[in-house]
């Protein structure tokens, strides 16, 4: 079974993509993830794991979910990360997950999707040529994976040095709780009042109030708030304005 989170459509794309190819079923975690449901799930076949890279590393909020998540049936786990292009130690971390659980960890693979983070001026957005030419790329790299794991293989993934860790481990903490906040949001006059930024919250950070949006102190930055918007009504400060939002199915279409 494929379990997956995904914020504007990247993670997802792969998983239901993995999930075709190795013929298998996919299951969105966000519900579960919501409403701190940890009751088992079943899989005869391995799990593959698909998760966005937040801060070099899988969210905070999955990787907590996925240490009570009660998986059952297969032992073995495979993870698939996608990234902007860099996913920090996230394989290692998972591999000492999988250790923690009692489960055979069967590698990594990297999938660069195009960029969605919109909340900072550090990672500009890419243009449409380049766009659809991750899209591509990632497909092909999905694929290359699924071929594997439909075969029993390991997955290979990079090689992690020393100083990743050193560097990483240690300033991960800091940045999520003092950069990573929902402070900034806000909502324009435009919004309709519709409630979805709320109901994609994977930690119920949103809630509505007078038929507007009201964000509290939790935020991950996972930019499904902003991004899934029918109405582009969401900014964060000044940094989002005029910015276009970055959702896959709009370059599935």
């Amino acid at each position: 079974m494929v379990l997956y989170f995904s914020a504007t459509g990247n993670t997802e794309f792969a998983a239901k993509e993995l999930a075709r190819l190795t013929d298998d079923t996919s299951l969105n975690l966000l519900e579960k993830i919501r409403a701190g449901d940890y009751s088992e799930i079943y899989s005869e076949k391995p799990f593959i794991i698909c998760a966005p890279i937040y801060v070099c590393e899988m969210p905070n909020f999955m990787t907590s979910f996925l240490k009570k998540v009660s998986l059952k049936g297969s032992r073995e786990v495979y993870f698939l990360f996608t990234s902007g292009g860099y996913s920090g130690i996230a394989s290692g971390l998972a591999k000492g997950l999988c250790r923690k659980k009692g489960l055979i960890y069967r590698g990594s693979a990297d999938i660069v999707m195009p960029r969605n983070y919109i909340a900072s001026d550090a990672y500009p957005m890419q243009d449409a040529e380049t766009t659809r030419q991750k899209i591509a790329e990632g497909k092909k790299r999905v694929e290359e994976a699924a071929a594997v794991i439909k075969e029993g293989g390991e997955l290979k993934g990079r090689h992690l040095f020393l100083f990743e860790y050193l560097i990483i481990l240690p300033v991960t903490p800091f940045w999520i709780k003092f950069k990573l906040t929902a402070r900034d949001f806000y909502v324009k006059d435009s919004c309709i009042g519709c409630g979805k930024c709320s109901r994609l919250c994977p930690l119920n950070n949103i809630t509505m109030e007078d038929k507007k949006p009201v964000w509290g102190k939790a935020c991950t930055h996972c930019m499904a708030c902003i991004s899934n918007c029918p109405k582009d009504s969401i900014e964060y400060g000044k940094i989002t304005l005029g910015k276009e939002r970055y959702l896959f199915k709009k370059w599935s279409e």
